[in-house]
């Protein structure tokens, strides 16, 4: 086309023509982008939070007596599979003979659920954090880093209560680390079992 030369009318309607479809099409394009967006987002998704309660029993791989006590947990659902877990546990009460003995973990990792059947959860957890421990006897008291793989099963009793039980097995490569005694790690290992609520 020669410069200053104009559009026959029927070309400029055509053009225009096909410039409105684009338009449209991209409004309603970028409309069905942004409700698939939005919508997840306005309702929540399928993120949860749970915090609750626990018992627990513990072997801390050094003495004989097994621990008890309480703890807490939180756990945050990011997907229907993923999600992130943070405990605190005083085990404080022992069985039997070795007098004097605690630990208290404070860990945090990520889960993963592998199986759903019902009202029931059945996942993986694997965790990294502190454990305090005092020995028995008087004869010290360290911190140590630990990583903990475990699994749990959660059984819903309502929608905003389940249940949980669960097993975990810590591994403490620097511990017990007192002088004058071999330090060859220790692997506290124990059960424990639950009720969580539905915050959110």
């Amino acid at each position: 086309m020669k410069r200053g030369s104009i559009l026959k009318p029927e070309k400029l309607n055509a053009v225009t023509k096909a410039i409105k479809q684009l338009f449209i099409f991209s409004l309603l394009f970028t409309a069905a982008a942004a409700y698939s967006q939005v919508v997840p987002s306005v309702n929540g998704g399928e993120s949860t939070l749970w915090v609750g309660g626990e018992y627990s029993n513990f072997h801390p791989d050094y003495g004989s007596a097994r621990l008890n006590g309480l703890g807490a947990t939180v756990d945050l659902n990011v997907t229907s599979k993923i999600g992130a877990i943070g405990e605190a546990r005083w085990l404080h009460f022992g069985n039997s003979g070795d007098i004097g003995e605690t630990q208290n973990d404070y860990l945090i990792g990520a889960k993963y659920r592998l199986y759903k059947w019902g009202r029931f959860d059945f996942d993986a957890k694997f965790l990294v954090g502190g454990v305090w421990i005092t020995f028995p006897g008087s004869i010290g008291s360290g911190s140590y880093f630990a990583y903990a793989p475990g699994g749990f099963v959660d059984y819903r009793l309502r929608r905003r209560f389940r249940i949980r039980a669960g097993y975990e097995y810590q591994i403490l490569p620097s511990a017990p680390n007192i002088p004058a005694q071999p330090n060859n790690g220790l692997t506290p290992n124990g059960f424990t079992i639950g009720l969580e609520y539905s915050v959110f």
